[in-house]
């Protein structure tokens, strides 16, 4: 009896640092959404994320996790993921996946969104479009218990539909008191996938990767984080982080200011 108690408490501690982690990281993103605007480097941005969390009293869990040089991933264009923020100044036309990530007294929040610079390509809008659907009908799919895999089967059936592909080497992940840790996410129906439960209590990042052309990516071997897409197309993603409860899927980082379930860009 004192063991179930304790692992109640310790449940209920787990949850309330999950929904403080995630409330602080889509205020932060909150706060650097009217700064994505074309003429404002990529450095820049990740100097303001950096600075802001700071001010916050929290950690910016990106800096330094497995040398990774910055506070948050700013990915652009045919960039699938990892971007590196730097000297690049995002222009008309350009699309670009922030990707925030912050500690909360020990508990980690995660998420992204893709900004699209002024007047984009028709293409580029619907891909993004895309990428925004498929988070959320992933989302929908999921109930207690369900299997891992109806994720990318959400995922794959909105994509495909659209002409677009889905990134398969990159995946969501649980989190909590470790930035990556079990569950695996995968974007694809997997064999794994169809044998993991997502059950009550457990969190876990949504983040599906959509690419224009081909779903295959390339590391930088230089900086040996940038993930480009092989064909040079363009590639979009949106993420939450999600803990899945008793009654369902509970969204950890949702913001009050950025495109909210069934939006149209």
């Amino acid at each position: 009896m004192l063991m179930s108690k304790r692992r109640r408490q310790a449940e209920k501690a787990k949850r309330q640092g999950l929904r403080a982690a995630g409330r602080f990281n889509a205020q932060a993103m909150d706060f650097i959404r009217p700064h994505i605007q074309p003429g404002i480097t990529t450095g820049e941005i990740d100097r303001l994320v950096h600075e802001y969390t700071l001010d916050h009293g929290h950690t910016p869990a990106p800096l330094n996790y497995q040398n990774f040089p910055k506070s948050c991933c700013t990915s652009v264009n045919e960039v699938i993921c990892h971007g590196i923020p730097g000297n690049y100044v995002l222009k008309e036309g350009d699309i670009v996946n922030l990707d925030i990530t912050t500690i909360v007294n020990g508990w980690h929040g995660d998420q992204s969104e893709t900004f699209m610079m002024g007047e984009v390509s028709e293409e580029a809008r619907r891909l993004v479009q895309c990428s925004f659907d498929c988070l959320y009908a992933a989302i929908d799919a999921i109930r207690p218990s369900c299997r891992a895999s109806d994720i990318g089967t959400a995922v794959v059936r909105i994509a495909h539909a659209m002409g677009f592909s889905v990134v398969k080497d990159y995946v969501g992940h649980g989190v909590g008191k470790k930035f990556h840790q079990e569950p695996t996410i995968s974007h694809i129906p997997t064999p794994e996938g169809r044998r993991q439960r997502l059950r009550p209590g457990m969190s876990f990042t949504i983040e599906p990767m959509i690419n224009e052309g081909v779903p295959d990516g390339d590391q930088d071997k230089e900086d040996g984080w940038t993930v480009r897409t092989q064909d040079g197309k363009l590639s979009a993603q949106f993420e939450h982080t999600v803990l899945m409860t008793q009654d369902g899927p509970e969204i950890l980082t949702l913001t009050k200011d950025g495109p909210q379930k069934g939006h149209k860009f």
